[in-house]
């Protein structure tokens, strides 16, 4: 009898193990198809932003950029790092704070022409909401959202 329970356990064990696997490859699948990068204009360009999934794209609206279609909810405008510059065509109502020459990140996927059709747009409220990549490229490209880098002067 003590054979039987300790085949008993040890099908137990590789039971649980089992389940232990199953669900662990479920949560990182998971938390795979929910993770969303980011890239700035020159990665995109560059071609290291992914072609068949979402990702989130951020810098300053380009001025001079927005063109609404329609009824206004199609929007087209570019998103810049001052260095490359991204076209972006978006469907929907922008949020009251998006302007251009101010912070904004896009969420959607590249189009096979290299339009990026975004699914939503975040305009940047404060210092702190733009992304940290997108801060960089800025400042790589000697400008901040508050104009040109130090030294230079304010149109």
């Amino acid at each position: 009898m003590a054979m039987k329970s300790r085949y008993r356990r040890l099908i137990w064990i590789a039971v649980a193990l089992a389940a232990l696997t199953i669900a662990t490859a479920l949560v990182l699948k998971a938390f795979r198809s929910n993770l969303v990068f980011f890239f700035t204009p020159s990665q995109v360009v560059a071609g290291e932003a992914p072609k068949n999934r979402q990702f989130r794209i951020g810098g300053l609206v380009e001025e001079g950029s927005v063109k609404r279609d329609g009824g206004g909810t199609t929007v087209q405008f570019k998103i810049t790092d001052l260095h490359n510059v991204v076209a972006v065509s978006y469907v929907g109502i922008l949020p009251d704070l998006f302007k251009e020459g101010k912070g904004a990140v896009a969420q959607g996927a590249l189009l096979p022409d290299g339009t990026f059709q975004a699914s939503n747009v975040l305009a940047k409220h404060d210092e702190n909401y733009m992304p940290p990549e997108a801060a960089e490229a800025l400042k790589r490209g000697g400008q901040t959202e508050s104009g040109p880098a130090v030294g230079g002067t304010k149109p």
